[in-house]
């Protein structure tokens, strides 16, 4: 058998899911990429994994790129100056368009496992006939 602990089977490439979690965090407080970072390991679906922080800074670029979000250079009393993110009305139209996006895909998945499930069901009942 093939190791499938790469395999999005085992739900390691949830890459589109980034975005909206940027939005839903940045709607509650402004953030540093490195604070997002932090705040995207706490979700459930990254399992306390650390998101690529490349990964999380380059969709922060397309964000802004869109204008879903801003930034600004935060000087600091020590330390480098920080770029905050700030969510923009226009990410809050998107991130309202997220969740009626992510609530049809769960409508969806809940149909697909529903399926997946009988027809293991039906599988399994079958194989152990043959034995």
């Amino acid at each position: 058998m093939k190791d499938l602990d790469q395999c999005p089977c085992a739900g390691i490439n949830l890459d589109k899911l980034v975005q909206p979690t940027i939005l839903a965090l940045l709607a509650r407080e402004d953030l540093h990429g490195y604070g997002l970072v932090q705040k995207i390991t706490e979700y459930p679906m990254f399992a306390g994994d650390k998101p690529d922080p490349t990964g999380v800074y380059r969709f922060l670029k397309i964000l802004e790129q869109r204008g879903l979000v801003t930034a600004e250079w935060e000087l600091a009393d020590s330390g480098p100056p920080k770029k905050v993110y700030k969510i923009t009305a226009e990410g809050i139209e998107c991130l309202e368009r997220w969740i009626v996006t992510l609530d049809e895909y769960r409508r969806s998945i809940d149909t697909l496992l529903s399926g997946a499930r009988s027809t293991l069901e039906f599988f399994h009942h079958n194989d152990r006939k043959k034995r």
